[in-house]
């Protein structure tokens, strides 16, 4: 269909993820960043296959920072349903190093629901935001669309200095530069 369209462009989802594979020292996010660097990936090669054969269409990777929605919440759900698994919570926490030993059930669940509502309501750049940037970016055919001041940062300083983008310091700059919060 978009072939046989006078114009089209694809918009497809990355992550800061697909250039920095971390949230941070000890958070693992081994999954989500492999999956958000392959949707780079494809895109850069779409580009050339579409200049190729569908030379009206046009393609885009965005690539948000910390943007203020419920994939926290949502991510959660469909993992384990409306409810939260206090005994999953408890195992990846303390893989972490992370004790809750002292907390009850409800403890747990009353935590996990306030780090997902604080992702969403704490996060430098709201959803509203983070769609003008993406339309104007897609109106302007940009191929790359960097979503927030953190990912701006993010992608400069990764850019600049790759050997050092998963040292302790590499984070305690992108904290003191940007209003990181995960």
């Amino acid at each position: 269909m978009l072939r046989n369209a006078s114009e089209g462009h694809i918009v497809n989802t990355s992550s800061v993820n697909g250039f920095w594979a971390s949230i941070g020292p000890g958070r693992p996010h081994t999954a989500y960043a492999a999956a958000k660097f392959a949707v780079k990936g494809f895109t850069e090669a779409l580009i050339t296959d579409l200049a190729v054969n569908a030379p009206h269409i046009k393609c885009s990777v965005v690539m948000p920072g910390h943007i203020g929605t419920e994939i926290v919440a949502n991510s959660r759900k469909i993992l384990s349903g409306d409810a939260i698994d206090v005994p999953a919570v408890r195992k990846a926490l303390q893989a972490q190093g992370v004790n809750l030993a002292a907390m009850t059930d409800d403890q747990v669940r009353a935590m996990v629901q306030a780090q997902a509502d604080g992702f969403r309501d704490n996060a430098p750049t709201t959803a509203a935001q983070a769609a003008t940037i993406i339309l104007d970016g897609v109106r302007a055919e940009h191929w790359r669309i960097l979503v927030g001041a953190d990912a701006e940062f993010l992608d400069k300083q990764v850019r600049a200095a790759p050997e050092r983008a998963y040292s302790p310091e590499f984070y305690e700059a992108l904290l003191k530069g940007t209003e990181w919060r995960i």
